[in-house]
């Protein structure tokens, strides 16, 4: 039965061919091509690739054809010269072909060679990357040559790994193009295909003899490929069946096929038709290195083979282990990590560790082609294999094969998964089997020896079912180190249909779920899961921030904290997606909890770039529902001011009236001109207007004359089509409103000067977009109103107390925070004040106006481009900052964080004290007397 080469193999036919060309003269044209059969053959390459000896290929420096010795596609370029030829030079000539070379041939290594020396350059080594060694030395070195056999140190997350997994993506998509017109249905592909990878990567990594898989399709299949599909249909079967059950006359070649298991080859399936076109797909997919994927970035990109519109985009969405790392870090694996630091030179504190890593258990119970589990599994094995090369060092026992087949502390069967699809589930657990080979060949490369890589074991732990109708007892054992964890699906209140609304309904075990995300279902059933006999452990889940925005933080976060867990770490909002180009963004939170926490919580900020690297803030307080550190408080909405400082805001008017009342820039000349009309325009402003000062106007017929109506065609024709839209409608308020035409459906129009708020501000601005407005501005239904006859309301507005809380208790449009009356203005905790403090705000209010005044050509939009406000604007709002921090008790340099706590703080005493409280000083910030 073929077998895969194992390192003390390869080290005795390393010594083999070193003594065979010992006394080889080195003559470059007789012998380099027996030079580099023999050296392959190492490795168990065999002549399948013998096509790819001197291959035709341009050099980039002159443009002239010549023959690269030897090329394995995807692996190693090798250049031979005679004895005593400078190994430097053929070198550069090697790396001159490479650029002609089509991309899965670009090699990752390249081999020159005298016949009596070597020089191996690393493509991939961030260093100079060249060994170099004599003929002699080879057995001493020939683990380096091991990625020949499958081996190999591998630079997990690598932008190398990932074109790889995306070329090899984008060859089963083909594949899965080539299967039309198979016979298979769409269950039957699924397993076809997922035979397929496994063929391939066990026909690279070392499962089994190079290449052996790619000589059955070049040697027992016929090139039309008429006979394929038996054939295969043949092999698979045999590689589902031990050998003392297979037929005593199989070919000699299907033979060799070791015995799998795995579940991968025990469905029986019918027998396909195939013809040359897929034989020739999978004969490239064969020249392929699969040993180089990742397994966690494959798979997600193998999950979209089969959708048409998802092949053409293929390495433009998938989660990079570099975010899912984001999660397991600080969740448990930064911890096992600071263990092994610390317990580096204790044989006792060391098997300890490996033993609470047996215990240990996860469920992605949104697993997907299983990225979580798989990056997890990997890196887990990848401390155990530290561990154990440090008990070595210790002189602690050796390590045997029976004790790593018995001892081994993380095993596939203590990863589990819940998937609502058939086709993600199968490649999760085929993504499983792949990482356990990957970390077993990491095992023998550093140990000498590992577990059998097959027959593998069966993966029987990713179920699928709809993961908010499953019981997650059914599926995951007790456990008292149970890790729940994953990135389930996103679909915001307004996206989620009726049934997905029923689940949210059924797992929160209440009727009204307001604007909960379908995502919070996955806590709803961790929380379950965790009042269950036996079960204990932590969970963490990647959302979408709103979960921490606006009106659904109360919803979701009240029974989180009832039920007693705590935020043991936190990553605030940053952008979730791939480096491809073109690839999709999510604004995404991560928020781990846990019980009884006996160690300071951890905050991930990312206050500079949202795609960049995240800051870790070791938390004071705790951190709260809104990712703050801060006292635990949930803001609820208010139908009035927390504050008996602030007055009162309200939305403003609402047209309903089909556009008709409203008058466009290329429209207004019309009305100015009519002079009944013109006497009722007024400038009326949504939120862009307001922000960009553009030019619209309405027409405000509130003090409207009825005889003015017979004597303007304008007036007349457009309330006439005001009334016909409003009598068309199919809501009967707005029929209600037909009966007065002239009015707009809603109106809440001051008579004093008021500020006008965008419903919506931007992201970027450090400041508020809003404006002090006269009475006969009509603000419309995407603008707030709030009447301000001293100025008052429209400092605070312009702070960045203001700001602050906005971006922090708000509700977000995209990344943008959305204003609310209810959540934001009316929760704002200004304490009271006296009228000399009010009349400090009140004056940094109007320093901001007159640094405004100053150009007043520009927009709001223009005045608060992040990258060029002018001097003047910002000197004026620090002048008010200061003015209302010292509301806060904050004084000197005051960062967002000290408003945030101050703010909260503030809040928390404020909802729980009949009076308002004194201003208290936040932790970081300084008082006056500490600013001198």
């Amino acid at each position: 039965m073929a077998k895969a080469l194992s390192l003390n193999e390869i080290r005795a036919r390393a010594a083999r061919f070193s003594r065979d060309w010992a006394d080889s003269p080195g003559d470059e044209r007789q012998d380099a091509q027996s030079f580099v059969r023999d050296l392959l053959g190492v490795y168990g390459i065999t002549q399948t690739r013998a096509a790819f000896y001197e291959k035709r290929s341009k050099r980039t420096s002159t443009g002239a054809q010549g023959y690269i010795d030897a090329l394995i596609p995807g692996i190693a370029l090798i250049e031979m010269k005679s004895a005593g030829k400078d190994l430097v030079e053929a070198e550069r000539q090697a790396l001159d072909y490479i650029d002609n070379l089509a991309d899965a041939e670009v090699p990752s290594y390249v081999i020159t060679s005298d016949f009596k020396r070597f020089r191996l350059l690393d493509l991939r080594a961030e260093d100079d990357g060249v060994l170099e060694f004599d003929l002699a030395q080879f057995r001493d070195h020939a683990e380096r040559l091991a990625f020949f056999a499958g081996y190999g140190q591998r630079a997990f997350g690598s932008r190398e790994q990932e074109r790889a997994s995306i070329d090899a993506a984008r060859l089963m998509a083909s594949l899965y193009e080539a299967l039309e017109g198979s016979g298979y249905d769409d269950h039957e592909a699924s397993i076809f295909l997922v035979r397929t990878l496994f063929a391939l990567y066990a026909d690279d990594a070392g499962v089994w003899e190079r290449d052996l898989f790619l000589e059955f399709l070049e040697t027992r299949t016929a090139e039309d490929g008429s006979d394929l599909g038996p054939q295969l249909s043949l092999l698979y079967q045999v590689m589902g069946r031990e050998r003392g059950k297979r037929h005593k006359h199989l070919d000699e070649l299907i033979a060799r096929f070791p015995y799998v298991n795995g579940g991968i080859f025990e469905e029986p399936l019918a027998i396909p038709s195939f013809d040359a076109k897929m034989r020739s797909r999978l004969l490239a997919a064969a020249m392929f290195n699969w040993s180089e994927i990742s397994p966690a970035i494959f798979g997600s990109l193998f999950q979209a083979v089969k959708d048409k519109k998802a092949r053409r985009e293929l390495g433009e969405h998938y989660t990079t282990e570099t975010n899912i790392l984001k999660l397991i870090r600080p969740m448990f694996l930064d911890d096992l990590r600071r263990r092994f630091t610390d317990g580096l030179h204790d044989v006792k504190v060391l098997r300890k560790l490996r033993a609470d890593m047996s215990r240990m258990r996860f469920l992605d119970p949104a697993c997907g082609c299983g990225n979580f589990l798989v990056v997890t599994y990997r890196e887990m094995r990848s401390l155990d294999l530290e561990i154990l090369q440090r008990l070595q060092e210790l002189g602690s026992e050796g390590v045997t094969l029976a004790f790593l087949e018995e001892d081994l502390p993380v095993r596939l069967s203590s990863f589990h998964g819940i998937e609502l699809e058939e086709w993600p589930a199968r490649i999760a657990a085929t993504a499983l089997h792949l990482v356990d080979h990957q970390a077993n060949k990491g095992m023998e490369l550093a140990l000498g020896l590992a577990p059998e890589a097959l027959p593998l074991d069966k993966i029987s732990t990713i179920q699928v079912g709809n993961a908010l109708k499953t019981d997650w007892t059914a599926v995951v054992a007790p456990s008292d180190r149970l890790f729940v964890m994953g990135n389930p699906p996103f679909l915001g209140h307004a996206s989620r249909s009726e049934a997905q609304a029923g689940e949210l309904r059924a797992v929160w075990s209440r009727d009204d779920i307001g604007r909960l995300d379908y995502v919070t279902g996955w806590y709803a059933k961790a929380l379950e899961l965790f009042t269950q006999d036996g079960y204990a452990g932590e969970f963490a889940f990647v959302s979408t921030n709103s979960i921490v925005q606006g009106e659904p933080v109360p919803a979701l976060f009240g029974p989180v904290f009832a039920h007693g867990w705590h935020i043991k770490f936190a990553h605030r909002t940053f952008v979730w997606t791939s480096e491809a180009p073109g690839a999709a963004a999510v604004h995404c939170t991560i928020v781990g909890f846990e019980k009884a926490p006996n160690r300071p919580a951890w905050l991930y900020t990312y206050e500079r770039n949202l795609r960049g690297e995240p800051t870790r803030v070791a938390v004071r307080a705790g951190i709260n529902a809104y990712l703050v550190d801060g006292p635990k408080v949930l803001v609820e909405q208010r139908r009035e001011p927390l504050s008996g400082a602030l007055p009162p805001v309200a939305m403003g008017s609402m047209p309903r009236d089909g556009g008709h009342l409203i008058v466009e820039a290329d429209e207004h000349a019309e009305l100015a001109a009519d002079p009944i009309a013109a006497k009722y325009l007024r400038r009326f402003v949504m939120g862009r207007e307001l922000i960009h000062d553009l030019p619209r106007w309405c027409l405000w017929l509130v003090d409207l004359d009825p005889a003015d109506i017979s004597r303007s065609r304008v007036l007349r024709d457009r309330l006439a089509k005001v009334k016909r839209f409003r009598e068309e409608s199919r809501a009967s308020s707005t029929r209600e409103m037909a009966a007065t035409p002239h009015l707009f459906g809603q109106r809440s129009q001051p008579t004093v000067p008021y500020v006008g708020i965008p419903k919506v501000f931007s992201e970027a601005r450090a400041w508020a977009t809003c404006a002090l407005l006269p009475p006969d501005v009509i603000a419309g239904d995407k603008v707030y109103r709030c009447d301000d006859p001293d100025g008052f309301a429209f400092a605070v507005l312009s702070s960045s107390a203001f700001i602050t809380w906005q971006k922090t208790v708000g509700g977000r449009l995209k990344s943008d925070p959305s204003f609310s009356n209810t959540i934001v203005w009316n929760t704002l905790p200004l304490p009271a004040m006296d009228e000399q403090r009010r009349t400090q705000i009140i004056a940094g209010g109007q320093a901001v106006l007159a640094a405004r005044g100053l150009h007043p050509e520009r927009s709001l939009a223009e005045h608060y481009n992040p990258l060029a406000m002018s001097p003047a604007l910002l000197k004026a709002h620090r002048q008010l900052d200061l003015a209302v921090d010292s509301a806060f008790g904050l004084w000197g340099v005051v960062e967002e964080l000290d408003r945030q706590r101050a703010l909260f703080e503030n809040y928390a005493a404020m909802t729980s004290a009949d009076s308002l409280p004194t201003p208290t000083r936040s932790p970081g910030s300084r008082r006056r007397s500490d600013a001198a």
